[in-house]
């Protein structure tokens, strides 16, 4: 069973991509984040920032069994069906999808929870993001 679980890790995490912050931003522009739904793309590359170091394999384990997987950290609960957790599955999809560099699948995700909860769903964005000038975030990019 352990020998499973470090197949599994190494397959999802050789599919995984780390972003640097300016790539990040093109592609997020590329898949018409910059203003969707009233976010800007500084705040969406900031939101990322803290909520997975722009990681496309970040997993984070949460109190209530829920898990959040991916560059958006798309929760298990709610969003995506992971076989461990009761979830509503709202963008039926498998949340681990969410672990690859195929990063269309979470974007579309992100753009589905942003309709639905807004940017404020994401507590990194109200922590680290929200009231704050996040211009850096782009800053040099040539966006």
């Amino acid at each position: 069973m352990k020998l499973l679980v470090v197949l599994l890790f190494l397959v999802v995490g050789a599919k995984g991509t780390v972003y640097k912050r300016c790539q990040w931003a093109r592609i997020l522009k590329d898949h018409g984040m910059d203003g969707y739904h009233g976010i800007s793309l500084a705040n969406w590359v900031c939101l990322t920032k803290w909520e997975s170091g722009w990681n496309t394999r970040a997993v984070n384990h949460n109190g209530d069994k829920s898990t959040d997987y991916g560059i958006f950290q798309i929760n298990s609960r709610y969003w995506c069906t992971d076989g461990h957790t009761h979830s509503s599955n709202a963008c039926h999809i498998k949340c681990s999808k969410l672990l690859t560099k195929n990063v269309g699948v979470a974007i579309k995700c992100a753009k589905r929870v942003a309709r639905s909860q807004g940017v404020g769903a994401w507590v990194a964005w109200r922590a680290h993001c929200r009231n704050h000038d996040v211009s850096s975030y782009v800053k040099g990019c040539g966006l």
